[in-house]
């Protein structure tokens, strides 16, 4: 059966902050732009429907459970918190139905019919096959290109894992019933968030790291900082580990936890065994390539499978670009947005920008959240720098004090020949929005002092920094 092409100024594959946003740029520019998304369930993308948005929903029930258990150190006498997980599913859900339909309107407002729901694959550098929702097959063809297309959880390779039932960050969220025990595979940002979240409603919980450290990329001091907090909440650590087998174990009938999960760990030079109710596996992010069949397009990709690109994001063929977790680089919401903004700066703005000088900060959203800018203590000794580290209690902070937040760190890193800062690391309230101000002094490349010495509203966390450089 024939099958008739239709001609695009612009084509983008995938709803994600960079496509969705880059879309509507490209239309209000005046050209012909049809956006590919798989399934009306992710339209907005990964963030809003299952990562940063319902996680964050999810994270503000914990912190509301935990703030009751804790509230006679208020002086408020309550009740012991019962956390009904299906409301806070329920809750979860219609924040991100809200957001998802705010897309959708905005996208179908902008583009009509070229909003195509469907799995596109490439047939030629610049054709794609799209077989849609309804099972029809579309050909369409663009003089430019752009691939959005996102990552899923990440499944290793360990013996029994696939005969055995386990949640991933994405089947977590649609459970109904607190697990008993929840073994969580990965000591990165994933694990930790949904560790403290599920520790917080009432489930016991046990996190697995295979480094020496949690969040390999800190610091030390700032890891164990954040451990030793997770600990209080009642969270048990194995690191230094690896899975050497996952077993499924029927429970009896009246469990209702269901079946039983036990691994066998070696744990330095001994072997364990660990019985939970439920694995989470969280090791990391795999992209979304399987379905674009790249290879009739010529695009190259690395040996992780993520698409590689120039610091235009420009991939290996003229005319394509990638954009967002798909290439690579940050896995963050707000870096999909800046690589919309690149491309619109460069295709549409007449600019020359590029990803060679941006200042990435990121947020690990446990209570207290841990924030952090620029480099790490190890990476500024690394790269020869002579540096003066400042570093705080996050008691000393009045804000702390008051709110009953007391937990924590403050640490920064500073040239000691220039002044400026090289990096920020926040453990504490707020942590995530006090880290914007920090990261505006640096890219403005002005000198610690202006922190150290500016008026900042008393009492606030952010004033927290001018007790953090003064120590400088």
């Amino acid at each position: 059966m024939e099958v008739d092409t239709q001609h695009y100024d612009d084509i983008i594959i995938g709803c994600g902050k960079a496509g969705k946003t880059l879309a509507s740029a490209l239309v209000a520019d005046g050209r012909k732009t049809a956006l590919v998304e798989r399934s009306l369930n992710m339209i907005g993308g990964g963030c809003i429907n299952i990562a940063c948005i319902p996680t964050k929903t999810m994270v503000a029930s914990a912190n509301v459970a935990n703030t009751v258990r804790n509230s006679a150190a208020y002086g408020v006498q309550s009740n012991t918190p019962t956390v009904n997980l299906a409301e806070v599913i329920q809750r979860k859900r219609a924040v991100v139905q809200g957001m998802r339909e705010i897309n959708l309107h905005n996208l179908e407002t902008a583009l009509h019919n070229n909003l195509i729901v469907g799995t596109a694959r490439f047939v030629a550098p610049k054709t794609i096959a799209v077989t849609t929702a309804e099972g029809n097959n579309r050909l369409l063809t663009a003089e430019r290109l752009f691939i959005n297309t996102g990552t899923r959880p990440l499944i290793p390779s360990i013996p029994g894992l696939a005969e055995v039932e386990f949640l991933t960050s994405e089947s977590i969220m649609e459970l109904e019933h607190l697990p008993e025990h929840l073994i969580v595979l990965g000591s990165g940002y994933i694990g930790l968030e949904f560790a403290q979240m599920f520790r917080r409603f009432g489930s016991g919980v046990t996190v697995i790291g295979q480094s020496e450290q949690i969040l390999s990329q800190q610091d030390p001091d700032i890891a164990s900082a954040v451990q030793t907090l997770l600990e209080q909440d009642g969270i048990e650590f194995l690191l230094k580990a690896k899975v050497l087998r996952v077993v499924r174990k029927a429970s009896p009938l009246e469990n209702r936890t269901g079946n039983e999960t036990i691994l066998q760990i070696q744990v330095g030079d001994r072997e364990i065994t660990l019985q939970g109710s439920h694995l989470l596996v969280a090791v990391g992010r795999a992209p979304n390539i399987e379905s674009l069949n790249l290879a009739a397009a010529g695009v190259a990709t690395d040996t992780r499978g993520f698409i590689q690109v120039s610091d235009r994001l420009e991939t290996n063929i003229p005319g394509i670009w990638a954009l967002g977790d798909i290439n690579g680089g940050p896995q963050y919401t707000h870096i999909s947005l800046d690589d919309y903004r690149i491309i619109k700066a460069n295709l549409i703005d007449g600019g020359n920008r590029s990803t060679s000088d941006r200042l990435v900060p990121s947020c690990l959203f446990i209570d207290p959240e841990l924030a952090h800018v620029g480099l790490t203590e190890t990476e500024a000794q690394q790269q020869g720098y002579a540096i003066r580290v400042a570093k705080v209690d996050a008691l000393a902070v009045p804000r702390a004090r008051t709110l009953g937040q007391t937990d924590g760190l403050l640490k920064a890193i500073v040239d000691a020949d220039t002044g400026h800062i090289l990096g920020c690391s926040l453990l504490c309230h707020e942590a995530g929005e006090v880290i914007s101000t920090v990261q505006m002094v640096m890219q403005a490349q002005m000198p610690y002092t202006v922190l150290r010495d500016g008026i900042l509203t008393h009492p606030t966390m952010t004033e927290g920094l001018n007790i953090l450089f003064s120590k400088l």
